[in-house]
């Protein structure tokens, strides 16, 4: 078994491959561009079976993870403070490097056992989501536009009296 961490930034992603014994046998790092899947794929296609380990997988490296997600891939989410403890504890101090943030996203992959797997987006589900709430905007505008203009029409018809 082999657990590849991932650490992903705006402009690349940095990827450590760990095997039980928490020794790092592969790093990489790749551009965050078009080809951001396929060159992290071809990489790992030796170390099987895998489970990829991304840092914060639904912040930067979100599209990367549902890329890898959507080709079969098995991925969990490691939360930024679980490695910000295994690299205080492993290293001894707190150095933010790309590849100690990569193995240290793999060491909690492979010794936490609750981390959350993650699981496909409904592409639909955003839009949906922006559709309902420009409906209720919407809504809400013309209830604020005939609120005001009701006070003016009754002093008009009172004003007539």
């Amino acid at each position: 078994m082999f657990i590849i961490g991932i650490d992903p930034h705006r402009g690349s992603h940095t990827a450590a491959v760990l095997d039980r014994s928490e020794s790092v046998i592969g790093e990489l790092r790749v551009g965050a561009d078009q080809r951001q899947r396929e060159r992290p794929l071809g990489f790992a296609a030796d170390f099987t079976p895998r489970t990829w380990a991304i840092e914060s997988a639904s912040g930067l490296g979100a599209l990367l993870v549902q890329q890898l997600v959507a080709a079969g891939e098995t991925v969990l989410d490691v939360p930024p403070t679980l490695s910000a403890r295994v690299r205080l504890l492993v290293a001894g101090c707190t150095d933010k490097t790309d590849p100690h943030d990569a193995r240290a996203a793999a060491i909690v992959a492979l010794r936490h056992s609750r981390l959350r797997r993650v699981t496909p987006v409904d592409d639909t589900a955003v839009p949906r989501l922006l559709a309902d709430r420009h409906h209720d905007l919407t809504g809400l505008r013309t209830q604020a536009i005939c609120r005001r203009r009701t006070p003016d029409r009754v002093t008009a018809t009172r004003g007539g009296d």
